[in-house]
């Protein structure tokens, strides 16, 4: 174990930022009973294990790389600067789990980033979508004052939508273990708008059907392709801009934040948590081979025994764990979900914050929101379609973020850079492989070039304001995170992949469980995913 605290008891994932190693020898651990092994020590391994462990399990969790936390996790990008590589903010990470787990005692906390999101346009002209009701309207007044009303009732046709499917409380949806369609019908009744919303709608229809200004249109469009290897004017895509307006988290409907510190550290808070409760948790320990109802070995050869096993790796990943143990029929589901991801990550280093033509100056409100470069409808097209083709965009849509301006510990005080800033940039499309052969080390250059170019349209100071840049690509996410071509949700999250099409927490390999981003109610920084998989655990071991 790593070095006591001050208080005398083993220092925490929080202060030694996720860095676990070995709290014993691997034949030490592989001689102990278990009842439970947990693959893979991402948010949601780390939440299944704390539930398991505080019923009174004995829970191991594994994992391959060195520090915990997947995909939601920190690591130094420079001296001093601490970044997640993939998560960037908190929004739908369940309050039952935060309430549940005691958060608040491992030190969490969290900002709402209210300011919205704002959009800057190559006309010079600007939007602030304020998450506050009343300043968005305002807005909107005076950006478009003819799409007043049909901003109002774009509004609340996903506040019906939240309120039937995820009411505060027991009722919400994503509490349930993969809710029927027809429950969820049961739900909607006769609200057809709704309906669309849910299943039908692309994210060009749902903006069409309510907004007339086309810069208006434009500003929503990228929210409703987030992750998603898919056009927002494909079917379904209204329904990713659903998921990810459909959190409470701090008591905030649809707003997202930033927590102290970094995304990792509710990682590592949960991995905090499961310790506490008993679970040992083990880095740099990869497993080789799960054997259903017997547990797994390890890539050193090592067999560790348990009857339950809950993978929280992707189910490429656990079908490849698996090898001939894998149920043909569950083989086959797995290998209909489509899991290529289109997402390139682009994690900056600034001497000053971004300083937009539209609204010129810093620290000023927008620098407090997410911020959207965005494309014209023929863009977003032509940019789909490039990359299915294998090739890169002309520009890029990016979604940027600034943890700085909400937290300054995120640089450490010695850090040769402090008082600079980071910006943590989620940009669409790029192709996981490129259809000219070369590689995304040969290209990464070039994609990094275009992110700032798509940038720049909009900002004065770039790039004479940019130190550095780390560009991830599809491949270079699935080697850092171990997710199955770079997709950030373990699969799409479309409407023919969502609820009860969710992969199931048990599988019909014997003493074989999900826990991940694969199960209902789907990707992003949730923890209910590995909550409700333990409930489905613990139900079937009492029943």
């Amino acid at each position: 174990m790593s070095e006591c605290d001050s208080q005398g008891s083993p220092s925490s994932a929080v202060t030694s930022l996720g860095k676990i190693g070995l709290p014993e020898s691997v034949k030490a651990i592989a001689a102990r009973a278990w009842d439970v092994i947990v693959v893979g020590a991402g948010h949601n391994g780390l939440a299944c294990a704390a539930y398991l462990a505080r019923a009174g399990k004995r829970v191991l969790v594994l994992e391959a790389r060195e520090r915990v936390g997947g995909a939601c996790t920190l690591e130094e990008a420079w001296p001093g600067v601490r970044m997640s590589p993939c998560a960037y903010l908190a929004g739908l990470l369940h309050p039952l789990v935060i309430q549940e787990l005691n958060f608040a005692k491992y030190g969490y906390k969290w900002v709402p980033a209210t300011n919205g999101l704002f959009v800057p346009f190559e006309d010079g002209s600007s939007v602030q979508l304020y998450d506050n009701p009343e300043r968005c309207e305002a807005e909107i007044r005076r950006f478009a004052p003819d799409d007043v009303a049909g901003w109002r009732a774009m509004q609340a046709v996903m506040t019906r939508a939240r309120d039937l499917l995820r009411p505060v409380g027991p009722e919400d949806l994503w509490l349930s273990l993969s809710p029927s369609r027809e429950r969820i019908e049961a739900r909607i009744g006769g609200d057809e708008e709704v309906r669309g919303l849910l299943f039908e709608w692309s994210m060009a229809e749902y903006v069409e059907r309510y907004l007339r200004d086309e810069r208006l249109q434009m500003a929503y469009l990228g929210q409703g392709v987030i992750g998603t290897n898919a056009s927002p004017f494909d079917p379904g895509t209204a329904s990713i801009h659903f998921h990810h307006s459909s959190g409470r988290l701090g008591g905030y409907p649809g707003v997202w934040g930033y927590v102290k510190g970094g995304m990792g550290i509710v990682s590592f808070i949960l991995c905090d948590v499961a310790r506490e409760a008993g679970a040992v948790v083990a880095t740099g320990t990869p497993v080789a081979r799960i054997y259903p109802g017997e547990g797994v070995a390890l890539e050193g050869g090592e067999v560790i025994h348990a009857p339950i096993v809950v993978s929280n790796a992707d189910p490429r990943s656990t079908l490849r764990l698996l090898g001939d143990d894998a149920d043909p029929h569950w083989r086959e589901q797995v290998q209909r979900i489509p899991m290529e991801g289109c997402t390139v990550k682009l994690n900056f280093l600034l001497r000053e914050l971004p300083d937009y033509a539209a609204r010129p100056g810093q620290y000023q409100p927008h620098h407090f929101a997410q911020i959207n470069t965005p494309l014209t409808k023929a863009e977003w097209q032509a940019g789909f379609a490039a990359a299915r083709r294998g090739e890169l965009p002309q520009r890029l849509w990016t979604e940027q973020y600034f943890q700085t301006v909400h937290d300054t510990t995120v640089i450490a005080p010695d850090s040769p850079y402090r008082g600079c800033h980071t910006m943590s940039v989620f940009a669409q499309y790029a192709p996981y492989a490129f259809a000219d052969g070369r590689s995304w080390d040969e290209r990464r250059d070039e994609v990094k070039q275009l992110g700032m170019a798509s940038i720049a349209r909009f900002v004065s100071n770039f790039p004479d304001a940019v130190i550095d840049v780390e560009v991830l690509g599809p491949p270079d996410i699935e080697q850092r995170t171990g997710l199955t071509g770079g997709h950030i949700f373990q699969g799409e999250c479309l409407p023919d992949f969502m609820w009860d099409r969710r992969l199931s927490y048990q599988t019909p390999m014997p003493g074989v469980y999900l826990c991940g981003a694969c199960t209902h109610p789907g990707g992003s920084v949730i923890a209910v995913n590995g909550r409700n998989a333990a409930m489905a655990i613990l139900s079937r071991s009492s029943g």
